[in-house]
């Protein structure tokens, strides 16, 4: 029987089943020995122990397509990241560092900001100018209002996508609406082994519809520029991709350099000041980070 991982708490692994329910597996020893860890998102194979009480063993993991180490999930298709128009103030910052990450793992990104409702027209029409060279889609939602939702479900179809973002943005309550059952999913999860409500929170994969999965990821309050040469960091700004080979050195960093295509397409107006800034700051933290 195949299925998809959906959550993990101690060693018991929960695989739903399209027509058949959520399945408590215990992972096989070969696992251990073989250096491996289920992932919720893995896809699975596992053997019925007992149908009644849905219970099983974690045979085999399927081959993944990718590997998010933060989040710790499998087989992402896209993230959903959420911030809010305001209460709290978007920290542009923290989400650039968010999208350079999932940039680096090859995983598109699709930006909500919610609380559309708390802010004026102008506000939502200058976060879209501020990523509209991004490379990420823009969309605005109101949980409140239930507004944005119809266009956020079509892109969650047919798609497993993480959705991520700090805490107070109104995460939860976007979720609870595109998925009524998620509360039924883990209140069934917590009933199967009290264990499920004495856990810190992991990340847990909510099905939607056939095909279609959200992971929900715990809330996120700062990130740090991660293990690579500062060399790097540019190739994860698709903003800055048009002026590649446009600038007078072969190499350019982007920052400091004479007759730089981005700092010219800055100046014109084409690329966003306030990305490119977060960009300067990411950059000089990789610079003066202390090699071992």
């Amino acid at each position: 029987m195949q299925g998809k991982i959906i959550k993990g708490i101690a060693g018991f692994y929960y695989v739903q089943v399209a027509e058949s329910g959520i399945y408590e597996c215990k992972a096989k020893g070969i696992f251990r020995k073989e250096g491996q860890k289920p992932l919720v998102g893995d896809e699975v194979e596992i053997s019925v122990v007992n149908e009644e009480k849905k219970v099983g063993n974690l045979d085999r993991i399927l081959p993944r397509k990718n590997q998010l180490i933060r989040p710790a999930v499998a087989n992402i298709d896209q993230a959903l990241v959420i911030f809010a128009a305001s209460r709290p103030k978007p920290n542009l910052n923290l989400l650039d560092r968010f999208l350079v990450a999932m940039e680096r793992q090859s995983v598109s990104s699709v930006l909500c900001f919610n609380k559309q409702d708390t802010v004026e027209e102008e506000e939502l029409k200058k976060l879209g100018r501020i990523y509209e060279h991004s490379g990420c889609q823009v969309l605005f939602a109101s949980a409140l209002e239930q507004e944005g939702l119809e266009q956020i479900r079509e892109i969650l179809r047919g798609k497993t996508t993480a959705v991520a973002g700090p805490s107070g943005v109104g995460k939860s309550s976007l979720v609870n609406l595109l998925v009524p059952e998620a509360k039924m999913e883990t209140g069934e999860i917590s009933q199967k082994i009290d264990r499920g409500r004495h856990t810190t929170r992991h990340s847990e994969i909510l099905y939607v519809e056939k095909d279609t999965y959200l992971c929900d990821t715990p809330g996120f309050s700062s990130l740090a520029v991660w293990d690579m040469e500062k060399e790097e960091l540019k190739d994860y700004f698709p903003e800055f991709f048009p002026y590649e080979g446009k600038c007078r050195f072969l190499g350019c960093t982007h920052t400091h350099e004479p007759e730089c295509a981005v700092k010219e397409a800055l100046e014109a107006g084409e690329i966003s000041r306030e990305r490119y800034e977060n960009y300067l700051e990411m950059y000089g933290e990789l610079k003066e980070k202390r090699r071992y």
